[in-house]
């Protein structure tokens, strides 16, 4: 059996994989850019950026926000996780680009990624999240950060491709910022219903996808030492089998962590049918920067009641 993900991207020959929420997102969707690598699709990488791109080289820039990252870009030497996974991909045959975006609101968010799309000739978008809050619809008891999330889901919502998807890595980890997992589930269930859930898909361990993403997880580590991904590290430990309290950065040093395999799966619904479910996404099509973004939301959850009441899981 096909699992749903890659039938779904089968007929697709040019393929974005782009991190939705910011920071390390895009290694999130490491091991699937490789598996479609290996089927002979092109992959393009791109990431909603919170490097400060206004500092990186005027050449850079391939169209109005929409930065092309290569191992030689110049810009900021503590945190440039595009830059340092463009330097690592360059290590192991691969095209050493990564593009970035800015964090701009919905509106130059989504000429931007038409301006990709026209570049790369892509005809499949899927967006990475490191987490799962892009999952949530707007009524549950706690967001997480979804202010980046938002923005991309908004701007993708938006754009005319043959398949664009949604994918998660990282099953639990978001309780770090509150989200409530049985939540996440009850909303992959009512996807389900309408039939725009694409199951669940485990990453093996012992493959190459895995081997490549704890690779560049830990070439980032060491690239970012005042700054590693607390979403990345734990992936990686859930994919070199570790489980439990497991601390791969500094910055969870006094939170209890449950380090576990559900992290390891890619959990795939379709973009348009989850940004039609979110509650809020509608307030966001003209944003023009964040903070419009972020007033937004506040603005939607200070009006919007009751919540749905979380409930705890029963086994």
């Amino acid at each position: 059996m096909v699992p749903p993900l890659f039938a779904a991207l089968a007929e697709s020959r040019s393929v974005i994989v782009a991190g939705a929420g910011g920071g390390f997102d895009v290694y999130a969707g490491l091991p699937l850019a490789a598996a479609l690598r290996a089927e002979g699709k092109r992959v393009h990488l791109a990431n909603l950026a919170f490097t400060q791109l206004e500092l990186i080289a005027l050449d850079a820039w391939a169209a109005e926000n929409l930065a092309l990252v290569t191992p030689s870009t110049e810009g900021p030497d503590d945190y440039f996780p595009e830059r340092t996974l463009a330097r690592f991909l360059a290590t192991r045959d691969w095209p050493a680009e990564v593009y970035a975006f800015p964090r701009v609101g919905v509106a130059p968010l989504r000429a931007a990624y038409r301006e990709l799309i026209d570049r790369t000739g892509a005809d499949a978008l899927v967006l990475v999240d490191g987490g799962t809050d892009i999952l949530l619809r707007g009524d549950e008891a706690g967001l997480g950060t979804p202010t980046e999330d938002m923005t991309s889901l908004g701007a993708a919502a938006g754009l005319d491709l043959p398949v664009k998807l949604v994918t998660s890595l990282g099953f639990g980890i978001d309780a770090f910022h509150g989200v409530v997992h049985t939540q996440v589930l009850e909303n992959l269930a009512a996807l389900d219903r309408s039939g725009d859930y694409l199951g669940a898909l485990s990453v093996p361990s012992g493959g190459p996808e895995a081997a490549l993403y704890r690779d560049a997880v830990a070439d980032a580590v060491a690239a970012t030492p005042l700054r590693p991904s607390i979403v990345q590290t734990q992936i990686a430990a859930a994919l070199r089998g570790d489980c439990g309290d497991v601390h791969g950065s500094t910055r969870t040093r006094g939170s209890t962590l449950f380090v576990n395999p559900l992290m390891a799966i890619y959990f795939t619904v379709g973009l348009d049918a989850l940004a039609a479910r979110n509650l809020y996404l509608d307030r966001l099509t003209d944003t023009v920067g964040m903070r419009q973004v972020v007033s937004r939301i506040e603005a939607f959850r200070d009006t919007f009641g009751p919540f749905r009441t979380p409930r705890a899981f029963p086994h």
